[in-house]
């Protein structure tokens, strides 16, 4: 492993080369945040900064409550605690110039994950000839909690500082600032469909990819103002920026899980992430129902989304049909309806299967479809292969895409029983074929399939992948 030096507009980087691939870890693109302040721009450094060793993360509880499945390499180490957590880790081709970039803004929730992540290693892209940016962002209470006389949606905010910083960097890299594809999942692919509608992240990339995200995924402001409520009760301080600016990171941090499965559904919403998690973007209106930037999308979710929320947990198989009618009635105003449909496009379905599908449609792939027809010229993707873990019952969960299209399949973490990937040998050729997908789009804007269109055609990948036609989903129209 040798040196490899870099000079960015805040001073120069030293980061590590082997096997052909340049790698620069935690390069701040911001300041050390005001936990509630807008990012301001990073002041700079004067020696040489070592950049081969990863920094701190955002603050976050550590995440469990995922039982027989082992998510510790989605999720990563935690708070690794440090001032300076604004950073990207930065992942090129040896003699690279002028090459298509790809910037990844990782899931967890809205409240946990980093770029410390083994599942998001760059290694794969830049051998195949992209540069690969991953990126922390605020998260929490100071991330995304909607706090009267402060910016709003400040993890948000951070990712266009980042973004931002790629425009005017990246070249040095050996990327191309003109062909930047901004791509997340789930927590992040959401943060992605947003900053298509955000006027402010404009111009700062070219393209586009929601994995596992929801185009009407945002919280309104007044299902916001009950989660900063909330907070401010438990934390025994006024609901406003001098309140919660009074109470240190532990304690904000502490207090977090305990506002999971507040009933954020008013007259006019629904809770879009279904109790599960009490923090997201806030917005006036959801990025399916507005202007859209004319940048190419590739959208797409995974067949068997809600297995992750029931299946580890051992929910998916004690699943009754009074737990079916319960979530309907949570995610639609025709709840019968809707459970006849689903059990019209399912026959044989047990309650469990029947809880599964509703709970990833109304989470994610609904609202991704909506994207996709409200952008009007998008790609759209499912993942079907199924993972043998929890007994075979993970399925093709949510998350369990990203290894393939990380191209990390070998990754010791992520094999054996309670493993993402399972015991059983998944698919190289997969993996293959759909980070290659990835990277076409990255370059070129076309995955190697049809737009939706009209047709509703879509690539379905699993062991054996095809171009077929999408799923109804006419039933969360009304």
């Amino acid at each position: 492993m040798s040196e490899s030096i870099v000079t960015t507009t805040a001073g120069a980087l030293r980061g590590s080369t082997g096997d052909g691939v340049r790698r620069f870890l935690n390069i701040p693109y911001a300041s050390p945040p005001g936990r509630f302040a807008a990012p301001a721009p990073h002041p700079g450094w004067t020696e040489i900064r070592d950049a081969t060793r990863p920094g701190p993360t955002a603050p976050q509880p550590n995440r469990g409550g995922f039982a027989a499945l082992d998510m510790s390499p989605f999720f990563g180490p935690g708070w690794v605690r440090g001032e300076e957590f604004l950073t990207a880790n930065v992942w090129a081709p040896q003699d690279a110039r002028h090459r298509p970039v790809m910037v990844f803004v990782h899931g967890g929730g809205f409240v946990s994950g980093s770029t410390r992540s083994p599942l998001y290693d760059g290694t794969a892209f830049a051998r195949d000839d992209v540069v690969l940016v991953t990126l922390n962002y605020r998260l929490g209470i100071t991330g995304f909690l909607d706090v009267p006389g402060a910016p709003r949606n400040r993890g948000l905010l951070d990712v266009i500082a980042a973004l931002r910083w790629v425009r005017d960097n990246i070249e040095a890299f050996g990327g191309d600032p003109g062909n930047v594809t901004l791509f997340g999942q789930s927590a992040g692919a959401t943060l992605v469909a947003a900053l298509l509608a955000e006027p402010a992240a404009s111009g700062l990339f070219r393209r586009a990819i929601v994995q596992s995200g929801n185009g009407l995924g945002a919280f309104s402001p007044e299902q916001a103002a009950v989660v900063t409520r909330a907070a401010a009760y438990v934390l025994g301080v006024e609901p406003n920026l001098a309140g919660f600016d009074s109470v240190p990171d532990e304690r904000l941090v502490e207090i977090m899980p305990g506002l999971t499965g507040l009933d954020l559904q008013t007259a006019e919403e629904f809770d879009p992430l279904v109790g599960l998690t009490p923090f997201d973007v806030v917005l006036e209106r959801q990025p399916a129902d507005s202007d859209l930037a004319e940048v190419d999308l590739l959208v797409g979710s995974n067949a068997e989304e809600g297995n992750l929320y029931l299946a580890p947990q051992g929910t998916l198989v004690t699943s009754t049909a009074d737990d079916v009618r319960e979530l309907a009635a949570r995610v639609h105003r025709n709840p019968e309806a809707l459970i006849a449909a689903y059990r019209a496009q399912r026959p044989g379905a047990g309650d469990g299967e029947l809880r599964s599908a509703i709970l990833g449609d109304a989470m994610f792939t609904a609202g991704g479809r909506r994207l996709a027809e409200a952008h009007g010229n998008a790609h759209v993707y499912e993942f079907a292969w199924r993972s043998s873990a929890v007994d075979g019952q993970l399925g093709a969960a949510h998350s369990v895409e990203l290894p393939f299209v990380f191209d990390l399949l070998d990754l010791p973490v992520l094999r054996g029983p309670q493993a993402l990937l399972g015991r059983d040998e998944p698919p190289a050729d997969l993996a293959k074929e759909m980070h290659g997908a990835w990277v076409s789009f990255a370059t070129t804007g076309d995955p190697g399939w049809p737009r939706f269109g009209e047709q509703g055609r879509i690539r379905r990948f699993d062991a054996v992948s095809e171009t077929t036609t999408a799923r109804d989903l006419s039933m969360w129209r009304s």
